[in-house]
């Protein structure tokens, strides 16, 4: 069982190393120039804030710079997972399947006595290699990182913050995994996905408190807030069933698609 998702996992397991590494250099150098800054951030945080554009404010949900709980929220977890890593699954998950159909070697896996929709499981399942793995490394390096200047994170917030990012990084993958059912070429798929989650970010951020805002509901983003947990220890457990209940459905939605669709 899970022979294709065993396969996939181990050919991901180098580069999940190198991202886990990647990541965890950034933590480092924003929890090193955190001490730069606090010291003025403690004094003028409200000020500084209003130089920030309030579209600014908004997209990026800037809350706080005087703690580095909330330092770390900005520039680490809100651009560095909600949108870097989130854009990364969608485009990783959009050449699983769109890869083999271009380069010929999806005639030779549905010759194999296995089904469509189990191909599409076990192709997406193979990218919770890098999910987990940076899941796992990164909040070690940041809590190690933060000691090392003398500040401090809570630990179970921390925890909380990267298990709660697992179903938020699935979301994005299955937005990249219905690009790559619906699209031959990788490329392509690729672009889909990537245009797609981003599109989903600015649609989120930029519709939060208006009139319009019931849209922003689709996107993944809506359920993973940093900010809520690492400033106020807030686990929404609600949240993350919708994250959960989001990456079923876009599954069963690329498995029903390839089902149905001609292989070139």
């Amino acid at each position: 069982m899970l022979e294709l998702a065993r396969y996939d996992g181990r050919h991901r397991l180098t580069g999940s190393l190198y991202l886990s590494v990647a990541m965890s250099l950034l933590a480092v150098v924003v929890i090193w120039i955190y001490p730069s800054f606090s010291g003025s951030f403690e004094d003028v945080d409200e000020e500084f804030l209003q130089a920030y554009p309030e579209g600014v404010i908004q997209m990026f949900d800037i809350r706080t710079m005087a703690v580095l709980e909330g330092f770390l929220a900005f520039e680490l977890y809100i651009f560095g997972w909600t949108i870097m890593l989130g854009l990364y699954l969608a485009y990783l998950a959009a050449g699983t399947i769109a890869g083999d159909v271009e380069h010929g070697r999806m005639d030779i896996l549905l010759s194999m006595p296995v089904s469509r929709a189990r191909t599409v499981a076990e192709k997406f399942a193979s990218l919770a290699v890098p999910i987990v793995v940076v899941n796992a490394v990164v909040p070690v390096v940041v809590y190690v990182a933060a000691a090392l200047v003398d500040e401090s994170v809570s630990a179970a917030d921390l925890l909380a913050l990267h298990a709660f990012a697992v179903p938020y990084l699935f979301a994005c993958a299955g937005i990249g995994l219905v690009a790559s059912v619906v699209v031959d070429r990788t490329s392509v798929a690729q672009r889909l996905a990537l245009g797609v989650t981003f599109g989903l970010f600015m649609l989120e951020s930029l519709l939060a408190g208006t009139d319009y805002e019931a849209v922003g509901a689709i996107a993944p983003m809506r359920y993973f807030d940093p900010n809520a947990i690492l400033l106020e220890s807030s686990y929404d457990l609600v949240d993350a069933g919708v994250l959960v209940a989001m990456t079923l459905v876009l599954l069963a939605a690329s498995q029903w698609w390839f089902r149905r669709r001609d292989i070139a």
